[in-house]
Parts: structure tokens; sequence; C-alpha cells
């Protein structure tokens, strides 16, 4: 039987040709898109539109404070082929928009990513904490790479 990965990502190609600009391919079933965060709910609804797959994940990353930058990584799967939407956005002004409209489900992932890496999802309804504690410190991102044990019990200490 022939494999149709590489039939999904062709197809996935041609619908998200305009926004192809960087791409990488790390894995010969994955293609990884790098989108400006205003380039985000355009392709994720010519995704949905186009039938292309579903919403496996999404994730944070932290290169380090140096780079000023924190990563969004939405991906996509159909099959065994993986698309992913990387976004860079500023550390210190991490925001993104919520795709809840285009896929509910992004609800639960968008959540954690506001929590554990301070990523501000614009137009996602406020919800209490999921994820971590009620009593967690705001401001303290356990997924950043500045985090440090000590700022809990720092941010924890009676005024």
């Amino acid at each position: 039987m022939m494999n149709p990965t590489p039939n999904h990502l062709a197809r996935a190609e041609a619908l998200l040709e305009p926004w192809l600009a960087r791409t990488e391919r790390p894995t010969d079933n994955r293609l990884d898109i790098w989108l400006s965060p205003e380039a985000l709910l355009p392709v994720v609804a010519t995704l949905v539109a186009g039938e292309w797959g579903y919403l496996a994940a999404i994730t944070g990353l932290d290169p380090g404070p140096a780079t000023g930058q924190l990563h969004v990584l939405y991906h996509f799967a159909e099959g065994a082929a993986v698309v992913t939407l990387r976004v860079a956005v500023p550390r210190d002004v991490a925001e993104l928009p919520t795709i809840r409209p285009l896929i509910p489900l992004a609800a639960m992932y968008e959540q954690e990513l506001t929590e554990v890496l301070g990523v501000a999802v614009v137009g996602a309804p406020p919800r209490g904490r999921l994820f971590l504690p009620d009593d967690w410190p705001d401001g303290v991102y356990p997924l950043r790479k500045e985090f440090q044990m000590e700022q809990l019990e720092r941010e924890s200490e009676p005024q």
C-alpha cells in the first residue's frame, strides 16, 4: 500500500501556499510553517475550511530570555502527516488571538499556554486556574526558562 503522508502534506502546502515564506521539514512526515501572529487566524481558518486534519495539540517553547521571544506551536495532524504552525511572540507582551471560534477544543490548550508559559490568549473568556493551584502567584510561569522555585516562596511570603 502506498504511503499517503506525502499527499497529505502536498495538500496542506497547496491550501497554505500564501503563507509558505518560511518553512522547515524536520522529518518526511512533518511540515513546519513559521507565521506572524497576524497570520494565525487566517491560516487556521484555511485548514478548517479545507478540512485538513485536526488540531492535535498546542505547545509552547521558551528559547530563553536572551531571544526576547516565546514560541507557540499549533500541531495539526492528518494520518501520520503533521503540520505545525510556529508563531514567535515577544516575551514581554506575549499574546495571540484565540482560535476557539474555529476550533472549540483549543480552549484547554490555550488555558494551559496562559497559565504555565504566560501567553495571553486575546478573545478567550476569563477562567480560573485549571493547571496550577488557585493560590499560584500571578506573573510566575513555571515553563519559562527563568523560573526558579524560590519565586514561589518569595511570592507567598506575607507582606
